[in-house]
Parts: C-alpha cells; sequence; structure tokens
C-alpha cells in the first residue's frame, strides 16, 4: 500500500458522494447478475471479533445470508488480542478461514505478497455498483500496489478523546483543546481522587493510541508517512524523541489510572472506569461508543459521555483536526479456499456484508457505516449529535493517518507494540524506542 495518510482532498472526494456516511459499510443486495451465487448446499467460514454490539450486527447479517439459499457462512468469534495471533498463525500454515476479516495495511501487504488472499480487483470491476456503494477513501487501505485485496465493512473507526461530562464538571474542567488543558485536567482529577485518563495498557495497541497523536501533533502527519514509506531513519526524527518525551511526562505526572498496566481492552475494564464516574478522558476508538452505550447503563442516553479530538501541542505542526485510526474493518478471500467456497463468500459480500439493513444496525448502535448516502438516517438517530460530529470531523480532517500496527508490516508492528509497553512502563527511553524502531527499517 502506498498511501498510509488520507488526504483532505481524498477525504473530501470520498465524501462527496457519501452524502451520510452512515460509513456502515457496504450493502444492499448487491448488483443484479453479478458474479457471486455460491449454491445452496456449499458451505464458507469466517472468523470475526467478538464483543457487542458489534457482534449481533455481524451475526444477524450471517444468519440472514444463509436463509437466502445462496450457501451457508459459518462464523467464530474471537477477542480482539486472541484474533490476531490465531488468524497469522492459521494463514501461515495454510488453515485459514474463507474469509479474513482484517484492518487492511501492512498486514494485507503482507498477505498479498505472499500469495495468501485473492486480488479482488476484476471482480470489482464486474460488480461495478457493489464497488460504488462505499466511501472513496476506504479502499486506500485496501489496496496494495494498485490491486485491491479487501472489502469494506463495518464502520469508520477514528481514535477520540472521549470525555465524562459529570467528573469534568465536578472538577470545573473542560475538555482540553491543548496540552496544557490537559496536564490541568490530570492535576485536579489526581487532587480530586479521580484517575484523570483511563487506559488499558496491557493490550498495548491503546497505549500506542497516544504515541500515534502524540507525534501527529508535534511533527505533523508527514512524519509517519515516511516512516510508513520506510525511509531511511525516519524513525530518529526529533519529533519520536519529543513524542517519548510526553509519555514520559504523563507517567511522571500520574495521568494514567493506577494498575494501567495490567488492563486488558478485552474486558472493557477502562470503558467502565469513564461510565462509572471514576475517571475524566479515556482516549479510544470510535467503536467504543457502541459499547459504551450497550453495556454502560444510562451512561450514553443521559448525554454524560463528551467526545472531541486530541488535544494540539504548543510549537507543534499537527493540526488540531488530523485524525488516527482506521477507515474501517476489511474482508479478504482466501487463496487456499476452494472454488466453491469461494462463490459463498462472494455471494456473502454481494448479499449479506454490508445490506441496507446492516447500514442500519451499525447506525442504531452509535456508528457510522462505510456506505454513500446515509445523511438522513444519521440525522434521524437518537445518537445524531455523536454520528454527525464523527462525520463532520472525517469530511474536515486534513490527514486521517492509519493506525500504526496496521499500516506497518507484522513484524515491524510487533516491535512496535513491544516497544510501546516499554516506553510506557519506563524501561526504555525516547531515545532507546526511536533507536529501536528505527532498526526496523534497515536490512
Amino acid at each position: 500500500m502506498n498511501t498510509h495518510t488520507l488526504s483532505r482532498r481524498s477525504m473530501l472526494g470520498a465524501t462527496a458522494g457519501l452524502s451520510a456516511l452512515t460509513l456502515a459499510a457496504c450493502g444492499t443486495s448487491g448488483p443484479g447478475g453479478g458474479s457471486g451465487g455460491g449454491g445452496g448446499g456449499d458451505s464458507a467460514s469466517i472468523w470475526q471479533l467478538s464483543g457487542q454490539p458489534n457482534e449481533d450486527i455481524y451475526q444477524n447479517s450471517i444468519d440472514a445470508f444463509n436463509e437466502l439459499d445462496e450457501g451457508t457462512l459459518d462464523v467464530t468469534f474471537f477477542q480482539n488480542d486472541a484474533y490476531k495471533q490465531k488468524i497469522r498463525t492459521a494463514i501461515g500454515a495454510g488453515e485459514a478461514p474463507t474469509i479474513i476479516y482484517g484492518w487492511g495495511g501492512g498486514g494485507l501487504r503482507t498477505y498479498a505478497q505472499e500469495s495468501q488472499v485473492e486480488d479482488l480487483t476484476d471482480w470489482l470491476e464486474e460488480n461495478s455498483d457493489f464497488k460504488d456503494r462505499f466511501v472513496d477513501s476506504v479502499w486506500n487501505a485496501a489496496t496494495v500496489d494498485e490491486k485491491i485485496y479487501a472489502l469494506p465493512i463495518g464502520a469508520t473507526q477514528p481514535i477520540i478523546m472521549f470525555n465524562n461530562k459529570k467528573v469534568l464538571e465536578d472538577l470545573g474542567a473542560e475538555a482540553p483543546e491543548t496540552w496544557e488543558d490537559l496536564m490541568a485536567v490530570v492535576e485536579k482529577a489526581n487532587s480530586a481522587g479521580v484517575a484523570p485518563i483511563s487506559l488499558a495498557g496491557q493490550s498495548r495497541w491503546t497505549s500506542m493510541m497516544w504515541l500515534e497523536y502524540l507525534l501527529d501533533r508535534i511533527g505533523g502527519a508527514e512524519v509517519f508517512d515516511r516512516i510508513a514509506a520506510g525511509e531511511k531513519d525516519a524513525w530518529l526524527d526529533d519529533s519520536v524523541v519529543e513524542m517519548g518525551r510526553k509519555v514520559e511526562e504523563l507517567i511522571s505526572e500520574n495521568a494514567f489510572a493506577k494498575g494501567f498496566e495490567s488492563m486488558a481492552a478485552d474486558s472493557n475494564t477502562d470503558q467502565a472506569l469513564l461510565w462509572s464516574n471514576k475517571a475524566a478522558l479515556m482516549l479510544h476508538g470510535g467503536w467504543t461508543y457502541g459499547s459504551m452505550k450497550s453495556g454502560g447503563g444510562s451512561f450514553v442516553q443521559d448525554g454524560l459521555l463528551g467526545f472531541g479530538p486530541f488535544p494540539t501541542i504548543e510549537g507543534g505542526k499537527g493540526d488540531l483536526e488530523n485524525l488516527v485510526g482506521n477507515p474501517c474493518n476489511y474482508l479478504s478471500l482466501s487463496a487456499v479456499a476452494s472454488d466453491s467456497e469461494k462463490e459463498v463468500a462472494k455471494s456473502f459480500f454481494l448479499d449479506g456484508m454490508m445490506t441496507d439493513d446492516v447500514a442500519a444496525a451499525f447506525v442504531d448502535s452509535g456508528s457510522v457505516p462505510v456506505i454513500q448516502g446515509q445523511d438522513d438516517s444519521l440525522a434521524a438517530s437518537d445518537d445524531a449529535e455523536y454520528l454527525q460530529w464523527v462525520y463532520g470531523a472525517i469530511q474536515e480532517a486534513p490527514a486521517f493517518t492509519q493506525s500504526w500496527d496496521q499500516a506497518l508490516q507484522p513484524t515491524a508492528a510487533e516491535e512496535l507494540l513491544v516497544n510501546t509497553e516499554q516506553l510506557f512502563l519506563g524501561k526504555v527511553t525516547p531515545e532507546q524506542f526511536a533507536e529501536n524502531m528505527n532498526a526496523t527499517l534497515e536490512g
């Protein structure tokens, strides 16, 4: 994949026809006469992530497809961290499910280069109506060397600075827009005996979100562009070291919840701290809005969940409106699947994966799907304020940088997660972090 950061122009072009980016992921009943059509007796398999509300949405979409007599799709759900390990092992052993759920980017590039997933470019040309339903920008992370190896599914996933409005009000603070504002919240929260920032640090990628925004706000999106492109010594940019120093400042000021290093995102403990009034802030993916809505009692429904951009840093080059995260999730077709399995999978892509009902379910859950023409649905939603804010943020973002562990090749991504954990535990210095990561560019 050649592009890891989406320019404002590409975002606006993507959303020009996107009208109301309920970015749910595509669907309706697919173009008539498209190539798909597995027989009613054939079957295929898919692995997806567990956790509500998305698990029910995906299960319902598969159940509905299985009623169409176009084949049977069998689904198995895994927790996020377990899935990432299991799918890599299965693909490497030639035992992957028919449909491979992923994030595009560097991992997809590796699978494509090793001929482990199918090139879907020609199939999409044959089913152009299907392809045109999606927001243009989602195809960047699905593309390797100008060929498309994955299809978008689900909702857009920017990383968002969430806040507990009640806690901030009790502290006499507001949602931070600058680094100074953020550190003021940290000081007030600690004085009041409340966790300033909830963080599930054991999962590592949750801590990485802080690095992504810090580097953007300090050096601009261009720094990671150079890293993702593999430019020599790109990790030795001064902005990377300064990023690490900001992490040291956060740690020294006890900015993160006590015991953050042993909290796992899969348990939703970090979200629980926020909705139970035990934390002021949480930097997390947009998908957590839906899980907080479904699992946090009346916290979301009572209007207590706040949201906004990551703060700016004085003297930094990054724009307040720059985003990091993932355009959406993706489905690829295993190259080792049988012809009959592939036909069932293609039928599911057209007639089950991102139908209008699936898109509507994402909107109802509090997510913005990756399908064009969703303005009315977003405006009519009980979560209209949040959904329209996300939709507007995506349209206005000068840059939308893909999550680092997805943009990088798998080996470099694992080294990143290891060093991120070490940095947050104080076991490597900012300079050591930069040197260690720069070694992944060499040789």
